[in-house]
């Protein structure tokens, strides 16, 4: 996913949970206030903009009392974000990347984190290394990607491979 219009989308934390959300199953705006305990009007316009991004649908209606109940669903079941060149100003230097990593931790906040495998580590590496590395992290997501089981439990995966502020350089001697 590069489209700007997308990537804005889901650059709004309550938008994203709604796209996590729907991923399992169609819910209709009742269905997702309660959830989010958020006002209808509210969960509505974040589904509107979900809507006219691509990133959503109307999946089936039903009629309650004399309104019509709208049941929402993802277009896809799963979304690759790439930041790139193309996209918006504000999604570079780090960004779509922050935004992900946030909606991680919530997320992982929320679960309770009794089954959770973490680490977070400065190492140097060579460009040649790293680019190794972010190759096998590649690969890492695909296979995950492909073991998505629909009867198995959710889990989700967060990481990111960035250049870190640069630390301290060594002591010389006459410290």
């Amino acid at each position: 996913m590069q489209d700007p219009k997308q990537l804005r989308a889901l650059g709004d934390t309550v938008r994203a949970r709604i796209v996590v959300l729907l991923r399992e199953r169609a819910a209709s705006t009742t269905e997702l206030a309660g959830v989010l305990e958020m006002p209808k009007g509210t969960v509505g316009h974040h589904l509107k903009v979900l809507e006219r991004a691509g990133l959503i649908r109307v999946v089936r209606t039903r009629k309650v009392r004399a309104l019509t109940e709208k049941f929402y669903g993802r277009v896809a079941r799963l979304f690759v974000l790439k930041g790139d060149e193309s996209a918006p100003d504000e999604f570079r230097s780090g960004v779509l990347a922050a935004l992900m990593l946030r909606q991680a931790a919530d997320e992982l906040l929320a679960s309770g984190g009794d089954q959770d495998t973490s680490a977070f580590i400065h190492v140097r590496l060579t460009p040649e290394r790293r680019r190794r590395f972010e190759q096998r992290l590649n690969r890492l997501v695909a296979d995950l990607q492909r073991a998505d089981d629909p009867i198995g439990e959710s889990q989700a995966l967060a990481y990111a491979l960035f250049r870190a502020p640069t630390p301290l350089p060594p002591r010389g001697d006459d410290a």
